[in-house]
């Protein structure tokens, strides 16, 4: 038993010179009734701005209804490819478009494009 307390010990002194005291301290030593009552403060703050977002279950986990979108664009309104591509997410999210298309008309021309100018059905 002792000598397990003394490899313990040595053990300590080792962690304690190549990485600092503090990796070797009992968390609650630099833990008081201020910082106690602090913590529970933010706690009560955070638990309020989580109120109104309703969550739902997805996947086993539990994730603010807001941000689940059930609508997946897949087919491009412009040229009309249906992609699997995640590149593409992003492009029909901002631009409506796939990347291609993003390439091919909207890019350096983003204002013309956020104004509604599309490429006329032969174009593509």
């Amino acid at each position: 038993m002792t000598k397990d307390l003394d490899y313990i010990a040595r053990l300590e002194r080792a962690i304690s010179r190549k990485y600092g005291k503090e990796t070797i301290l009992n968390p609650q030593a630099n833990w008081s009734e201020d910082k106690e009552k602090d913590y529970l403060l933010q706690l009560k703050k955070l638990d309020k701005k989580d109120i109104g977002l309703e969550k739902v279950e997805s996947n086993g986990v539990l994730v603010p209804k807001k941000l689940i979108n059930k609508e997946v664009k897949r087919i491009c309104p412009v040229c009309q490819t249906y992609s699997f591509d995640i590149k593409d997410d992003v492009y029909m999210a901002k631009y409506n478009c796939c990347s291609e298309c993003y390439i091919q008309y909207v890019e350096d021309r983003e204002d013309r494009w956020q104004e509604g100018w599309r490429p006329e059905t032969g174009d593509n």
